[in-house]
């Protein structure tokens, strides 16, 4: 099946766009004055160490934090003063994923969507045949990588605009990864957008059209 983006009022020629965007935690660490855009349609990898900066400027994005001064827009949204909005936008899937105790997968899945407003139940079937997902059992029941895939699937399920992923395919086996990097190569050949952190160079090679390296808070 494919993986189209539903909502064609947000065809602008920017998904992503920081100015000025910090977060400063003290001791030089956080984020400093940052300054992106990201393409609408295009794969844009955002790579450097642990700590150098990544997280934080997601979890900004996302509206999970505050800047310290700056701002950033998601399809023109401001992140902060119109998150629901951005929120119905974005499938985003966290660098510490969440843990949903007993419930079971598709019980995890009927919860969120029914906060969301609905999930594709063929685009939640397709993705779990391709990753190999069982929605029967339990969350604490799952591998670390089947906890991954579902966090994949979570992303994906209400058609986003714009994918956000941090480390997506830490913990996958091989033909998983391989059949995520398929996922999100169609997601943008339809149209969709994607920020994403990885410390796969082959995986960067591979689905990146342009990517930033960002270090003690700083692209560089």
């Amino acid at each position: 099946m494919q993986y189209f983006p539903a909502k064609e009022a947000f065809r602008v020629s920017v998904a992503i766009r920081a100015q000025g965007l910090s977060k400063d935690y003290g001791r030089d660490r956080g984020l400093f004055d940052l300054d992106l855009e990201v393409a609408a349609g295009e794969v844009f990898g955002y790579l450097g160490p642990n700590g150098a900066g990544k997280t934080t400027t997601i979890r900004l994005l996302m509206a999970l934090i505050r800047p310290t001064r700056g701002r950033a827009e998601i399809f023109g949204l401001d992140c902060q003063t119109r998150a629901v909005e951005v929120k119905r936008l974005v499938g985003y899937v966290p660098g510490e994923l969440p843990n949903f105790g007993g419930l079971r997968g598709r019980e995890v899945i009927a919860y969120l969507g029914a906060m969301g407003g609905g999930v594709d139940p063929e685009r939640v079937r397709s993705v779990c045949e391709r990753l190999q997902l069982d929605l029967s059992r339990r969350y604490r029941e799952y591998s670390s990588g089947n906890k991954q895939k579902l966090a994949n699937l979570l992303a994906l399920m209400h058609r986003p605009e714009l994918l956000i992923l941090d480390e997506p395919t830490t913990g996958l086996d091989p033909q998983s990864r391989r059949q995520l990097w398929d996922i999100i190569r169609n997601f943008q050949q339809a149209g969709g957008t994607v920020l994403l952190t990885t410390h796969y160079m082959d995986e960067a090679e591979r689905l990146c059209d342009r990517l930033a390296i960002v270090d003690h808070g700083q692209i560089i």
